[in-house]
């Protein structure tokens, strides 16, 4: 996982955006139960066993809370355990549309990134509107 800061071209913005961007091989698995988040490394590396997956196997794993405005992700390198933290100031996280009764899905790493941006998979979207076509005598 490569965490790699742009700058803003303008002058007077405050904020950065961080772009995360996560190897083809490691898949992202969302929690879709709520998660207590007062827990840290070994809270979730039960909750990861609790769902029947190995959390050091590389992979990374995603947790929401009951009113999904807080999300962590646990992720092991090989060499030590990794844990990213979102709070959201307002909204929440919007999770795209799911099927079935799973424990947990997996999503690729640009919906996790879409995700963590706070991009809103529920909303629905406008189709393209074409006006018909005049038939001219």
């Amino acid at each position: 996982m490569r965490l790699t800061q742009k700058t803003p071209f303008a002058e007077g913005l405050r904020s950065t955006a961080l772009v995360l961007s996560l190897p083809p091989t490691v898949r992202v698995f969302v929690a879709l139960a709520p998660l207590d988040m007062r827990g840290s490394f070994d809270a979730l590396a039960g909750a990861v066993r609790q769902l029947g997956l190995d959390p050091v196997d590389g992979h990374l794993y995603l947790f929401l809370n009951k009113r999904r405005r807080i999300a962590k992700a646990l992720w092991f390198d090989g060499s030590g355990w990794c844990v990213l933290a979102k709070r959201l100031e307002a909204g929440s996280f919007q999770l795209p549309p799911l099927d079935g009764e799973q424990a947990q899905v997996s999503i690729d790493g640009s919906t996790f990134a879409s995700l963590l941006a706070g991009i809103d998979f529920t909303a629905a979207r406008r189709g393209w509107y074409r006006r018909p076509q005049r038939e001219e005598p």
